[in-house]
């Protein structure tokens, strides 16, 4: 009897028997410490997925990216990717992953560096690479100590992103009001899901719970005041 299951799995489980540890080999300049470079993950990597036939594509999902200050006040761009990732192998089956990778650069490369990191973890986690040591260091670049975001006066406490269960709350709210997603987020002036912050995430819901259903059982009597003018309406 033919075996027709995903061929993926015998090829990541292959990866895995391949691949030896890989250790803290690079050092930070700025700070002294060693850390596991991409470089270090991708050549462990690359003969093992070589040879098991394996082959991975990124997808970003959502960016965030923003100017900020540093104490000595230059300026680096801070970058947010949130990026999945799709291993697959000849006979079309896949396997995918979806992490956040964020990095500081006061070049152009914010953007490229995050994907890197999200992509070294994603791999770490995917193919449960051995490492030497425990994981809990930061990577290469340590940028200076910033001051927030470049328009901010004075150091403010880090912004608190909502997280996966407060944006279904949203999207099941959307659901029963009827609501766009660019409703939403204009109202409290964010362009993409991934900046809302718990504060937006509170404006939002007290918003919600002054509209009513797209379709209510019992409309309200024309001419109503109170149904004039509610949010999101």
């Amino acid at each position: 009897m033919e075996d027709k299951t995903p061929k993926i799995y015998a090829a990541i489980c292959g990866v895995m028997e391949d691949i030896g540890a890989v250790g803290k080999n690079d050092v930070n300049k700025q700070q002294g410490f060693k850390y596991r470079g991409i470089d270090a993950v991708m050549n462990a990597l690359n003969p093992a997925m070589v040879k098991h036939k394996i082959f991975c594509t990124p997808e970003v999902m959502e960016q965030n990216r923003e100017e900020r200050k540093t104490v000595k006040g230059n300026t680096v761009i801070y970058s947010v990717c949130r990026i999945r990732y799709r291993f697959f192998t000849t006979d079309g089956s896949s396997v995918e992953t979806i992490v956040v990778g964020e990095a500081m650069d006061s070049g152009d490369k914010a953007t490229n560096k995050a994907m890197s990191v999200a992509f070294k973890y994603a791999c770490f986690q995917v193919f449960c690479i051995p490492t030497e040591e425990l994981m809990d260091d930061p990577d290469k670049d340590t940028p200076e100590e910033t001051t927030g975001k470049t328009s901010d006066k004075t150091n403010k406490q880090p912004e608190q992103f909502i997280s996966e269960k407060q944006a279904e709350c949203i999207r099941k709210e959307m659901e029963r009001t009827g609501t766009t997603i660019k409703k939403v987020l204009d109202a409290v002036g964010k362009k993409v899901i991934m900046e809302l912050t718990v504060q937006d995430y509170k404006k939002i819901m007290d918003k919600f719970k002054r509209t009513p259903d797209k379709t209510p059982q019992n409309p309200p009597p024309e001419g109503d005041p109170y149904y004039e003018g509610l949010p999101f309406n």
